[in-house]
């Protein structure tokens, strides 16, 4: 069969000469260009680039980021002497033996942190989320619900879009002694907020995760 000529490039590409050369360690991420870190992801060693997000994509994680944030602030002001941060698309250790796998989630609520903790270590984060797009249902559903679960992430969230708005939040608790997520809570747009106790008190405005891309 002849090459798609628009596929030419990828065949030049594919050459033994281009093949990772060993695991990637944890040492070796954090000497990397942050450049090249924010376009992959690494799973056990091996690079896997990152598909390229879309805009409602990224609205709904950096709005899903605000309301943490303002979550996070209400919850150190009732609790003196806590710290809680949240952030998106930042690097995240899940383990480092055998071999290291780092995520980027689209958000995540944590305890505090130095600065130059990094990637910082999955026993700090309380949340993670995870945007779905077509592209990534596998992963986020399957790969990395597994990932974070083995890493004892105690919530994770999936953000379901539809177009320009969010559809539902699906909460997942970690089952400790099973060591898999179970189901905790579906959220969705039926009232104009919803409101989560765990771990701490989260407010979602649905009116921010609607009309996602601007125009």
């Amino acid at each position: 069969m002849t090459p798609d000529p628009e596929s030419v490039s990828i065949y030049d590409w594919a050459v033994t000469a281009n093949l990772q050369p060993e695991p990637i360690s944890v040492e070796v991420w954090r000497n990397l260009s942050e450049e090249f870190c924010r376009q992959v992801e690494l799973v056990n060693g091996q690079v896997v680039r990152c598909e390229k997000p879309s805009g409602a994509h990224q609205a709904a994680a950096a709005r899903i980021t605000a309301m943490l944030d303002t979550a996070a602030e209400a919850h150190m002001e009732r609790n003196p002497g806590t710290c809680l941060d949240t952030n998106s698309d930042f690097d995240v250790l899940l383990w480092e033996v055998p071999a290291a796998t780092i995520r980027s989630p689209d958000a995540a609520l944590f305890d505090c942190a130095p600065n130059d903790l990094r990637p910082l270590p999955a026993s700090h984060l309380k949340v993670v989320v995870e945007v779905v797009s077509p592209g990534s249902r596998k992963a986020d559903k399957l790969d990395k619900m597994a990932e974070y679960a083995d890493a004892g992430i105690p919530f994770y969230w999936l953000v379901w879009l539809s177009g320009d708005h969010a559809l539902s939040i699906d909460v997942h608790v970690l089952d400790h002694t099973l060591g898999y997520y179970r189901l905790y809570r579906t959220l969705s747009p039926e009232q104009e907020t919803s409101t989560i106790d765990v771990p701490i008190r989260i407010q979602i405005d649905w009116n921010r995760l609607a009309h996602l891309v601007r125009q």
